[in-house]
């Protein structure tokens, strides 16, 4: 099979739709697994992708809109509104068991709520950034979000919503979190045959 080079985006909305759409395949992914017991794995990598890029949003996108549009306030709000309900559903969804079918509801759930809240940010918030913000300064906001993401939870955080937050407790969070990751895979791995 010949290689695939993937070139990254290297302007932030171009780089968050990117993620959106990688998002979009993964909960199918999780969602359409030919076996129950196969969805652990995507299902973890969605947590991990969906938490990381919130926080990113909320630390260095939503404070932009903020600072650069009179609307930005409103908009931010509500997105806001609905990263906190998507962050308590995947808390609850974690605590479920993969080959459920309670967790194949939940997960659409969340996905239809993501996927429609992705849908906001395209029309409501990207287009101002990609109006407003010269190039340069969507190069510079693509560098912060990946340098924000590398640093987020790996889990979501309900309640940690706003840039002041993310900020102050997200990088004890995002320790607590790669260690009861980390934990997780040993334990796992010493449990299989």
């Amino acid at each position: 099979m010949p290689e695939m080079i993937i070139e990254t985006p290297d302007e932030v909305v171009a780089f968050l739709k990117a993620q959106h759409n990688l998002i979009e395949d993964m909960f199918d992914e999780v969602l359409y697994a030919s076996d129950p017991e196969a969805r652990e794995a995507p299902f973890t990598a969605l947590r991990q992708l969906l938490a990381v890029h919130e926080t990113a949003e909320e630390m260095v996108v939503h404070p932009r809109m903020r600072r650069e549009s009179d609307a930005g306030d409103a908009v931010v709000d509500a997105l806001l509104k609905d990263e906190h309900s998507a962050k308590e559903l995947l808390s609850q969804i974690e605590k479920l068991d993969v080959t459920s079918q309670e967790f194949v509801d939940e997960l659409t759930k969340l996905r239809q709520a993501v996927l429609a809240h992705a849908e906001q940010e395209e029309q409501d918030e990207f287009p101002y950034l990609e109006r407003e913000l010269d190039s340069d300064d969507l190069k510079r906001m693509t560098t912060a979000v990946r340098a924000a993401q590398a640093i987020a939870p790996t889990h979501p955080h309900p309640g940690v919503e706003s840039a002041k937050m993310n900020f102050a407790i997200g990088p004890f969070a995002s320790m607590l979190d790669r260690a009861r990751d980390v934990i997780r895979q040993a334990v796992s791995f010493l449990d299989s045959p």
